[in-house]
């Protein structure tokens, strides 16, 4: 196995350094643990189906980056260098070929991440900036790594309540992942879903209409992150208008605009328990006081949810 270089290649680089107020280890985490990466690995809109991923030298890292325009990027990479935590290097060898450096320096308690992608040649390096958009997409990828090691560290506890049906985890994983069986459940006591499309795979999105006991209706939307059969759903959760454009509640003003959300599926001698995780993403000062003082009405309206799935299965 090749190298990475070692002599001056400062005409065939990217380079980029970031300062994250973190420490090395949760850094460290983000960049070989699957379960984080796939969350923030890429260009804003991007999202990651991870095939393998065996952190050693020799390991390969296998994925599958799919495009908010609906093309799927096929990645290989093989690590190289593994110093924990302070070293991690691998060779892309699915084209564009190039060696990739990532250094973590720890900075009193802050982490210095050194991001270095080394070409071929020059002309490769440009060619792949002006094709592929790389300088751009390393910064939006750096800064989606700021915005999840932020959310790591959040100290307000999220929102999270657990369920557990007399039903096999198949037949759950089922009733939450195909279209005419979300309208049937989804949604809190008295509301019925008149509309629903479902684009089910990372990238893809679940745009709902919904008509309250009061006959008003509301959008809604996920778009999922990341999907692992029959054990994860990662979704980003939020309300909308008719064409999928984030909208605030129509009930709270101050409520997050994005909700992270988590739904894990643990099956036991023929019974299924479904864990649901919520956490605001971004929030202002006003929107995390708004969301961490409705736990009880969240509690309300998914034990709602939960009697209507129970009575579906």
């Amino acid at each position: 196995m090749k190298n990475e270089p070692l002599t001056d290649t400062s005409d065939r680089e990217i380079l980029q350094t970031r300062v994250f107020d973190a420490p090395r280890d949760l850094v460290w985490q983000m960049l070989t643990d699957p379960n984080h990466i796939n969350q923030w690995w890429g260009p804003k809109g991007f999202t990651n189906t991870i095939h393998e991923m065996d952190v050693k030298p020799g390991g390969v890292w296998r994925f599958v980056m799919h495009g908010p325009d609906g093309t799927n990027y096929q990645n290989k990479n093989v690590y190289t260098r593994i110093e924990k935590p302070r070293l991690l290097a691998f060779e892309h060898v699915s084209g564009p070929n190039f060696f990739c450096t990532i250094t973590l320096d720890d900075d009193a308690g802050k982490t210095r991440l050194d991001f270095r992608m080394v070409f071929p040649t020059a002309e490769e390096r440009d060619r792949t900036v002006r094709t592929f958009g790389a300088v751009e997409g390393l910064t939006q990828t750096l800064g989606r790594l700021g915005d999840k090691l932020k959310l790591e560290q959040d100290p307000s506890p999220p929102f999270v309540i657990s369920r557990t049906f007399d039903a096999p985890r198949d037949l759950v994983w089922d009733a939450w992942t195909h279209r005419d069986q979300l309208m049937q459940w989804f949604g809190p006591k008295g509301f019925v879903m008149e509309f629903a499309k479902l684009d089910f795979r990372p990238g893809g999105m679940f745009l709902y209409k919904q008509k309250g006991p009061d006959g008003k209706a509301m959008w809604g939307k996920f778009a999922f992150l990341d999907i692992q059969k029959p054990n994860r759903l990662v979704w980003i959760n939020c309300f909308s208008d008719e064409n999928a454009n984030v909208t605030r509640h129509f009930l709270h003003e101050t409520w997050p605009l994005e909700l992270l959300t988590t739904v894990t599926f643990e099956e036991d001698a023929g019974k299924t328990t479904v864990t649901v995780q919520w956490r605001p993403l971004n929030p202002t000062e006003i929107e995390r006081q708004t969301f961490d003082t409705n736990h009880d009405s969240m509690r309300m309206g998914w034990g709602g949810t939960f009697d209507r799935l129970e009575e579906y299965l």
